[in-house]
């Protein structure tokens, strides 16, 4: 498909706290919850006209044909994570920031200023909290923008002028956990990081200028495990959006052991790297013995 530009509205809809639910309960129960928090999510966006762009881990990255579909959407996820409890009784919480207009549309993918400026938006916003810019208030019918409020002006890394970011309120009678958001939730902002994989004595980084590591049998692998369970295309490691996210291409699966000791088991599903661990191809760890990939995010 060859690239197009559009006007678009770009949502970004971000899981609060998904590290520490790791941290907490274990790997297998937090990916259960962010699993169904995404499908609420997904759901809810096809339901608005909206396009599912990409997961991006504990976040999902839409887009829909103008801004007013997209605020009705955020409200809605807001309000259906809030109704549907997906983290039972552990509370989970959703930030949700947005920005319309111009987008470059390519393989299935979305880029341009208003990609960036919606994700630094997200950036800055607390749990349970909807964030957005001048320009999707400006085309807000008066219903919706009575249902809005200005917040701040905001100079984001990397962009020379400064924006004006408002707030739009969800539930039916505000309260003052919704106006200021929950604030030990709230992202980090995005800074410099690197994650090192070390696999017998290869060693590579991946960062902001290198981007993405294949990991696999073929030998055209950033780093290649010569298993004939392994896949030749394997698992995919990018660095997107202040986010490691390892994806699971396999026949036989990517194991995962976090520094805790605990290992899941990805089959075709994606999952932030955090901390310290290692990975295996195609094997349980008893199986790969020393024959694994180890990787440390600092």
């Amino acid at each position: 498909m060859p690239s197009q530009r559009q006007n678009l509205a770009i949502l970004f809809a971000d899981i609060s706290g998904s590290t520490a639910l790791y941290d907490k309960l274990g790997n297998e129960v937090a990916l259960r919850m962010v699993t169904r928090t995404l499908a609420i999510l997904t759901r809810i966006t096809l339901q608005h006209e909206g396009k599912l762009i990409k997961t991006i881990g504990d976040e999902v990255m839409c887009s829909f044909p103008d801004a007013v579909k997209a605020v009705n959407a955020a409200r809605a996820m807001q309000l259906e994570v809030e109704h549907q409890r997906p983290g039972g009784d552990h509370p989970i919480y959703v930030r949700i920031g947005l920005h319309y207009g111009d987008v470059l549309l390519e393989h299935n993918d979305a880029f341009g200023d208003t990609v960036n400026l919606a994700a630094r938006i997200t950036a800055i916003t607390r749990a349970r909290q909807i964030l957005t810019s001048q320009a999707v208030i400006d085309v807000l019918p008066d219903l919706l923008r009575k249902n809005t409020r200005p917040l701040q002006r905001t100079a984001f890394r990397g962009m020379q002028e400064s924006f004006d970011v408002f707030q739009v309120f969800w539930e039916q009678e505000d309260t003052t956990s919704t106006r200021i958001g929950t604030q030990q939730f709230r992202k980090p902002v995005l800074s410099r990081q690197e994650l090192m994989l070390r696999h017998e004595t290869q060693v590579i980084t991946i960062d902001e200028q290198h981007r993405i590591a294949l990991l696999g049998r073929s030998e055209d692998s950033d780093i290649a495990i010569a298993d004939a369970l392994a896949s030749r295309q394997h698992a995919r490691i990018e660095f997107n959006f202040g986010k490691f996210l390892l994806t699971d291409h396999s026949a036989n699966g990517t194991f995962i052991r976090f520094s805790d000791g605990q290992v899941i088991e990805l089959n075709h599903q994606q999952i932030v790297l955090h901390g310290a661990g290692a990975i295996s191809l195609g094997r349980n760890f008893e199986e790969a013995g020393g024959d694994v990939i180890e990787y440390l995010v600092q």
